[in-house]
């Protein structure tokens, strides 16, 4: 069972550890499964609504711009063909849905071995409380520093934890994302180096994992 850091805000100063559930965080870790998880979140916030016109969507064009023989010009048919000035686009994108889909079994495989990654790269750690009662950039400053946290790094909490004094003390430092453990993706975990879980939130990921 992996063991990591809980740091005990209710009681000032204090350091032990806590094992985390190994259908969690003890999970083998997948690179390709990862790489599958993390495409189909990132194609699924594309909005697939990129359009161009072609040359018979474009305005104008409708004659020919001059005799096909006797000018000492190329033949034109249209002014709206690609290779003109405000012509039409060959091959231009075109509105489509990017979504791709994973079982749910494997999204929450992968959600698993992003978190056990981290656990064995040494990165999380674990806090019984968020000591914030409003909305201080200060206070996440100094509770970050206190866990000696790399500059990128995700704070998870309990749905019932995501109050305005606690996600607005880490929304304006660069770097620093705090989620609900409930919405987490693969993404989230793997684009920060540390992972700072309240003890709530283990519960909530247990309970979301357990049948992965």
């Amino acid at each position: 069972m992996p063991s990591v850091p809980l740091h005990r805000f209710s009681d000032p100063g204090s350091v032990g550890t806590v094992d985390l559930p190994e259908g969690v965080f003890g999970r083998p870790v997948s690179g390709d499964l990862l790489h599958r998880a993390v495409r189909v979140e990132l194609l699924r916030g594309r909005q697939g609504t990129a359009a161009t016109k072609t040359r018979g969507e474009v305005s104008g064009g409708g004659r020919k711009p001059w005799p096909q023989k006797h000018t000492g010009r190329a033949r034109h048919g249209s002014t709206r063909s690609p290779i003109w000035r405000h012509g039409g686009v060959t091959f231009g994108p075109q509105p489509r849905k990017w979504d791709l889909d994973l079982p749910a079994r494997m999204r929450a495989q992968a959600l698993s071995a992003a978190l056990s990654s981290r656990c064995q790269e040494g990165k999380v750690q674990v806090v019984d409380a968020l000591p914030f009662t409003r909305p201080r950039t200060k206070d996440g400053l100094a509770f970050l520093a206190r866990l000696s946290c790399p500059p990128k790094t995700l704070v998870l909490v309990a749905p019932e934890e995501y109050r305005v004094p606690v996600f607005k003390s880490f929304s304006n430092i660069p770097g620093v994302s705090c989620a609900r453990a409930d919405f987490v993706t693969v993404y989230d975990v793997l684009a920060h180096e540390g992972l700072v879980l309240t003890a709530a939130a283990v519960r909530v990921l247990e309970e979301r994992l357990s049948h992965g």
